[in-house]
């Protein structure tokens, strides 16, 4: 039975990375990317890690602490990290994809930036 827990945790962790894969191809903007890498890449890291952990605890029958640190560590920074770059991408005035309908944070660029995307667009 636990191999059959350990296995299941890999496979989960394997479809999302590869879910994660697609998504940053796929995605038509540096937002949807992001979003694709982060959420899915996350899940698929703390997947693998949890079975990786349950291996080594249940038939090993070692507790390795490390794992849960890295589960923790990629949890907390994984998700902060995307919102930095795409917060940072969004005030340098990185456009939307094409048929996004609106743009929430528009009114926060830069006056410099909001004339270059009005050059963009017309």
């Amino acid at each position: 039975m636990t191999e059959v827990l350990i296995s299941i945790f890999v496979l989960i962790g394997a479809f999302f990375s590869l879910l994660a894969a697609i998504g940053i191809i796929r995605m038509p903007d540096v937002y949807g990317r992001l979003h694709a890498a982060t959420k899915s890449a996350t899940l698929g890291v703390i997947s693998l890690m949890t079975g990786t952990f349950l291996y080594f605890l249940l038939v090993e029958g070692l507790f390795v602490a490390k794992f849960l640190l890295v589960i923790l560590f990629v949890f907390l920074t994984a998700p902060l990290a995307a919102q930095m770059i795409s917060r940072s991408a969004h005030r340098i005035g990185v456009s939307l994809w094409e048929k996004s309908s609106m743009d929430e944070l528009e009114d926060s660029y830069p006056e410099e930036v909001k004339k270059k995307r009005k050059q963009q667009t017309s």
